[in-house]
């Protein structure tokens, strides 16, 4: 199935490319989500009609994630947690509370945005943690894991 892009979607494409994909994955994802439309010659037609306005939306998008990576880049965060006598936390720090954390600080994150491609944190110590706010932007933060 043939559909055209209204905005960059991560391993597939950029804004404006006709992109072969499945059936299912069109009709299920990208077209209800507004990412792309079916590759008619109308729709085509329209999109041209349309290219400067969506190509300056998107810019202000990533001018706005590449703002907020600057925010967080060097920010430290500092989780308390509960701790057993041997260092290791009851329970775990995952992407749930650092978005908190985060948000406490008065930056807004989502915690689906928050990368840990290690899972949860389990112990005690200073970690790196991924954000990934937009497509082509990508931001490095530390959380400090300490005993409560």
């Amino acid at each position: 199935m043939e559909v055209i892009l209204l905005q960059k979607v991560e391993n597939l494409g950029t804004l404006g490319g006709v992109v072969s994909v499945r059936p299912g994955y069109a009709r299920n994802y990208l077209i209800p989500t507004g990412r792309a439309k079916m590759a008619t010659k109308q729709n085509i037609a329209d999109f041209e009609q349309k290219r400067a306005e969506l190509e300056k939306a998107a810019a202000e998008h990533h001018a706005a994630a590449e703002a907020r990576a600057a925010q967080l880049q060097d920010m430290v965060f500092t989780i308390k947690a509960k701790v057993g006598s041997e260092g290791k936390l009851f329970g775990s720090v995952s992407n749930i509370e650092i978005a908190e954390a985060i948000q406490a600080a008065g930056l807004a994150v989502e915690r689906r945005e928050i990368r840990m491609p290690n899972g949860p944190i389990r112990a005690l110590g200073e970690y790196e943690v991924g954000v990934h706010l937009h497509t082509d932007v990508n931001a490095v933060l530390k959380v400090v894991v300490e005993a409560e």
